[in-house]
């Protein structure tokens, strides 16, 4: 009996190698933990189903087809999950406090353990449960090794055969202590340098039944470590196979529900019409081939995709549906569209700071990073609904003034006056506003850079951090990679859509 029967399902991903590359990938996502199907089934397109534009119209369709179509959306963004984000892991499930089922597990584990204390202290000691444990844990110790690993197999099965064990037990030779230190030993070779410490722990434990719970909970704690080293493993195959076993499943639900792409084409539409219009040029930057004019060239479809990618960095969340095709990633964008308007507003805020003190101070770099991270960590509860960003950067200029202050009385320049600090704290204020026109052109210069970040599809040179940026340009690199590595693995998938759509909507205009 394991100390955690409420462990996380070991992925199986890990051994499926098979030629059939399509049932890999089904056997990957079949094995998940309920923590990731949680997680996905926030972002499921049942939730988005509203304000739908005019489509053809819906056929009824059984019980039965909507499971198995509930279960490819699950399964494909499980495996979209495992392949986009590189940090990806399977964690343990954690029972709520006070839950039926926790109580029910405390239980029953307090019944075995209480069990297995009262048969050792009989006289003489009787095995039962202590054997029953020792061949779990030979299983789970066999479960971690890989092929090659034939000594420590033969290691193992030798130590712990159960026939000769049964036999010792039934004449009083048994040393349960030794076969204990075998087995923490064992687990010393087997686990990751992160259980080192807890594996050391466990010498230090005298009493066999403490011992083995023990034991049973760092074993749960490698079974996780496996299972997330085999998902790393097998992410180099799933990105080889997911693209297609993605489209197929995306394939598979437009059949169910022909209308699965009316979010796309009204998002494109948008894009497409951006472009020729050339509406929102202070908002967006217009993509390569974009009309110049009315009578310009059409946009071509690859500059209507990126620009339509960059309307996401700017996307109202809670009053327009997100497009079909991106929704298991919005998750994703949000978190983008949070960081670069945190950038945004760093960026202003170090502009009207570095343009307003003195070039001795602006120039040096640990004065420039000190400041930065001061801002950022006042920053960093932007997320959150009771964040006003006014409040913040009253405070942001209160400590900005300081921190110039002390600077320039170290290098032993000018102080700054009470005049020039209300200039710069009322500046710093300012950027509160989405109009403020510091902040208006650094967010116009961010959105520059990732379309240039974005048609450069990663060829050397790399675009040129715009005039300002140079303070937030490794944070600003850093939302680029992740902004490009999606929006290109998006079009691997779904770019036939995205073509289909496009065809008709350009020859339209």
């Amino acid at each position: 009996m394991s100390e955690n029967p409420g462990k996380p399902n070991i992925n199986e991903a890990g051994k499926s190698k098979s030629n059939d590359s399509e049932q890999d990938l089904e056997d990957a996502v079949e094995g998940s933990d309920e923590a990731v199907q949680k997680t996905i089934k926030s972002v499921s397109p049942s939730t988005q189903r509203v304000q739908r534009p005019h489509s053809s119209p819906p056929r009824f369709v059984t019980v039965e087809e909507l499971l198995e179509t509930a279960k490819g959306v699950t399964n494909m963004a499980l495996a979209h999950e495992i392949v986009v984000n590189g940090d990806f892991r399977i964690k343990p499930v954690e029972l709520p406090e006070d839950s039926l089922e926790k109580r029910v597990k405390e239980i029953v584990h307090k019944a075995f353990w209480d069990c297995l204390s009262v048969q050792l202290s009989e006289e003489p000691p009787t095995y039962d449960h202590a054997i029953k444990l020792v061949g779990e844990i030979k299983e789970t110790l066999l479960s971690f090794l890989l092929p090659g690993h034939t000594r420590l197999r033969n290691q193992i099965t030798e130590v712990l055969d159960l026939d000769l064990i049964k036999q010792e037990a039934e004449n009083g030779a048994l040393d349960i202590s030794k076969l204990a230190e075998f087995i923490i030993g064992m687990m010393g070779t087997l686990c990751a340098p992160a259980r080192d410490e807890e594996v050391r722990k466990l010498k230090d434990i005298k009493e066999i039944v403490p011992l083995f719970r023990a034991i049973f909970s760092v074993l749960d704690l490698m079974k996780v470590d496996m299972a997330n080293f085999a998902v790393t493993s097998i992410r180099p195959h799933l990105m080889q196979q997911s693209v297609d076993y993605e489209r197929k499943k995306f394939q598979q639900l437009l059949e169910k529900q022909p209308n699965s792409l009316d979010f796309v084409t009204q998002w494109l539409e948008e894009a497409a019409d951006d472009l020729m219009n050339q509406k929102y040029k202070n908002a967006l930057p217009a993509g390569g081939g974009a009309a110049g004019s009315g009578d310009g060239p059409m946009p071509n479809p690859v500059a209507v995709q990126n620009y339509a990618y960059l309307k996401l960095l700017k996307w109202d969340h809670l009053q327009r549906p997100f497009p079909e095709t991106v929704l298991m990633d919005q998750a994703r964008f949000q978190e983008l569209q949070l960081q670069l308007e945190q950038l945004t507003i760093l960026g202003a805020v170090l502009l009207v700071t570095f343009s307003m003190a003195a070039p001795g101070i602006s120039s040096q770099a640990d004065f420039a990073e000190k400041l930065k991270m001061i801002v950022k960590v006042l920053l960093t509860d932007t997320h959150l609904p009771s964040f006003h960003l006014k409040d913040a950067l009253t405070t942001i200029g209160e400590k900005v003034c300081l921190e110039v202050s002390s600077c320039l009385a170290l290098c032993g320049l000018t102080a700054f006056t009470t005049e020039k600090e209300a200039v710069l704290k009322g500046q710093i204020q300012s950027v509160a506003s989405p109009d403020d026109p510091i902040r208006r052109i650094m967010d116009s210069r961010i959105l520059i850079f990732l379309e240039g970040y974005l048609a450069s599809g990663h060829q050397k040179p790399l675009p040129t951090v715009p005039g300002g940026l140079g303070p937030v340009q490794k944070e600003l690199e850093e939302v680029a990679i992740k902004f490009v590595r999606l929006v290109n693995y998006n079009k691997m998938v779904f770019s036939p859509y995205y073509d289909a759509i496009l065809s008709k909507i350009l020859v339209r205009s």
